[in-house]
Formats: C-alpha cells, structure tokens, sequence
C-alpha cells in the first residue's frame, strides 16, 4: 500500500503538471478537443455510411457492429488521454540522451517513461464515448450484469493495446530514427479499430496472436455479446502477461545497448 501511494502520488504531480502546460495554450486545447470529437464522428460515420447499403457484416447486424466501435471509441479515449503522449515523449529522450535523467530518478523508470504525459483536454469529452457505448448498448437490449462488465472489459482493452505498444517501442533503443516505430503504433491501432472477421485468415492469425491487436476489441466484445464465448479473453490475458514478460526482458536489454548522453 505504501508503494501503491507513492505512485499516485508522483502520478498526480504529473497530472497536475499537464493541466497547468494544457491551460496555458487555450486554442490548442480547444482545437485537441475539436479534433478528438471529429475523429469519434469519423468512425460512426464511416461504419453508418456501410449500413446504408449492407444488413450484416459478418455476424453481425448494425446494431452490434456500432457497439463494438463505441466500444472500441471508449479504449482509444482513455488510450489518448493517458497514454499515447508518452511514446512519442520516449522516442525523443533516447534521441536526446533525456533518457539518462529518467533513470537517476528514485521511481520506476517505466512508469516514468510511459505514465508521465496526459490529454486534459481529451478527458473532458469522456462522457461523449461513454454515452455512445450506452446508448448502443440499450439497443442491444444488454442486462445489468453485461453493463457492470463493460468499464472493466474497456479497461482490460487499453491494458492490451498499451502492452502490445509498450513492447514495440523497446524496438526504439537499437533504432538509429526511433519516430517511425511511432507510426507504426498507430497503423496497428487502426487494424484494432474494425473487428477481426473483416479481415483474412493469415492477417487474423498473425494479429490476433503474434501481435494481439485484434483482441483488444474483438474479444471483450464477443465475450459481452456471448459469455460462453471466453476463449478470447483467455487469449487476451495470456498474451497481455507474455508481452509483460518481453517488455521487462527487452527493457533491461535496451538500457544496456542504449547510448547515453553520458557516454
């Protein structure tokens, strides 16, 4: 517990830091929040403008098709606001040789690395998914025992795509130009954006299982819809801690082949 208290301590120095950096420059929050709010639209319209023309894609009707994207709408809210700041932040250290302060800190180098940078403004539009999620979800008719899973399921989502985020970045410290590891991040969470029956067979097999991104989404989903369906969140929780595993194997192999500023 006192372990527990000190990083939310730290944590809340680093939230407090954000909020003061985000209100100093009020057109650009403005704009985050435009932006972010445009980008939601983009998806409802683009799977809307489908429906208009299609009864089912796959298994499923319109209504199951637009919960699963609001689902997947609430993941990438709170992937935007607490986490995806940081990756690009990291890259930027180990080009710099910034990395070498993070490491003389007395705290998790980790959890400094990649917990320290936040989206105020993104976190003021959190009823805007989380609305869309409900809202969906009493279209589907969804009883009470299926709500009380959906924050936990939302979470287990974001635990899965930062993991698998994480993980790719270590790829960052052998890298001359780390940026575009940064770009491919984003390519694989707009794979993780549609569920997996749209795509083929060997792309399901490669990121539903080497590079899990298609469970983020896919098996909460399936799983809230069917709960006999469990095989997927066992999938998702077995390749969530094997990426884990990697990432501290990898970080301590990194920081090895990292050259600092001090070297």
């Amino acid at each position: 517990m006192p372990l527990l208290r000190r990083y939310a301590l730290i944590y809340r120095e680093y939230v407090n830091n954000c909020v003061a950096e985000a209100l100093s420059y009020r057109l650009h929050f403005v704009l985050l929040i435009v932006m972010d709010l445009l980008f939601y639209l983009s998806l409802l319209g683009g799977v809307d403008f489908l429906f208009q023309h299609l009864d089912q894609i796959g298994p499923w009707n319109r209504q199951a098709f637009l919960f699963f994207m609001a689902f997947m709408i609430a993941v990438e809210h709170l992937h935007m606001t607490f986490v995806s700041e940081n990756f690009w932040a990291f890259s930027h250290d180990i080009r710099t040789g910034k990395l070498d302060f993070i490491l003389l800190k007395p705290a998790a180098a980790l959890f400094i690395v990649f917990f320290r940078a936040m989206r105020p403004a993104t976190l003021l539009l959190g009823l805007f998914p989380w609305g869309l999620l409900g809202w969906y979800g009493s279209q589907l008719g969804l009883l009470w025992w299926q709500w009380l899973l959906l924050p936990p399921l939302v979470l287990l989502g974001l635990a899965l795509l930062t993991s698998v985020e994480i993980l790719i970045s270590m790829s960052m410290f052998w890298l001359v130009e780390s940026m575009g590891i940064n770009f491919l991040r984003m390519q694989l969470q707009q794979l993780s954006r549609w569920p997996d029956f749209i795509y083929g067979y060997f792309a399901q097999k490669f990121f539903g299982l080497a590079v899990p991104v298609l469970l983020v989404g896919s098996a909460p989903v399936r799983f809230v819809l069917n709960p006999h369906d469990t095989s997927g969140l066992l999938w998702l929780l077995g390749l969530m801690g094997l990426s884990w595993l990697l990432t501290a194997f990898f970080w301590r192999r990194g920081l090895r082949a990292y050259e600092s500023a001090s070297s």
